[in-house]
């Protein structure tokens, strides 16, 4: 039987709607080591500013090599929105928020949950992205951000209907990009 993690992302397409969503696959024992795994992997406390600097990061996790992968490729995508929202080239863009020890262990603990789960595929809904604007690095921007648009242009549908507030941010939009098979 083919396991399929689906995700409603109509309401909420954070980072926090994700792992909910992903968590509520599991055993209460598998997400304890799912979260243990993120915990000992050896994500760095400082501040990765460049992709470089973030697959440095990455490559020396310890965790299986699919996470390593799947955090590489999210990475990637959040580094391809950023040189696209800043009109430079991907090895120049600079890491704000995203590149901090927190943002990255928190897409390793979605990267490990998604994977915990055994799913062979990953469907979705189309995302909510919100409206209005956030206070970030790069100041007041309307919503969604420039980078986060960038990824939507990429081919995550989007729902039609729109809440206020920032409900899919770049790394979302690059870890739902990266897991989503087919769309609901």
């Amino acid at each position: 039987m083919t396991t399929t993690l689906v995700w409603d992302l109509r309401d909420d397409a954070t980072r926090t709607a994700l792992l909910t969503q992903t968590f509520a696959m599991l055993d209460d024992m598998t997400a304890r080591e799912v979260r243990e795994a993120c915990a000992v992997a050896g994500v760095p406390a400082g501040h990765c500013h460049d992709i470089a600097e973030v697959y440095a990061a990455i490559d020396g996790l310890e965790v299986p090599e699919e996470v390593r992968e799947d955090m590489r490729a999210v990475y990637g995508i959040l580094a391809e929105a950023e040189a696209v929202a800043h009109g430079v080239p991907v090895d120049k863009t600079h890491f704000h928020e995203v590149g901090n020890g927190a943002a990255i262990a928190n897409a390793l603990l979605i990267c490990l949950a998604v994977r915990a789960t055994g799913a062979q595929a990953v469907e979705a809904t189309p995302v909510q992205c919100g409206e209005g604007f956030v206070d970030c690095a790069h100041g007041r921007l309307p919503l969604p951000a420039p980078a986060t648009r960038a990824i939507i242009d990429r081919g995550l549908p989007v729902c039609e209907y729109r809440r206020e507030g920032e409900l899919l941010t770049p790394t979302s939009a690059a870890l739902i990009l990266h897991f989503v098979d087919r769309w609901a």
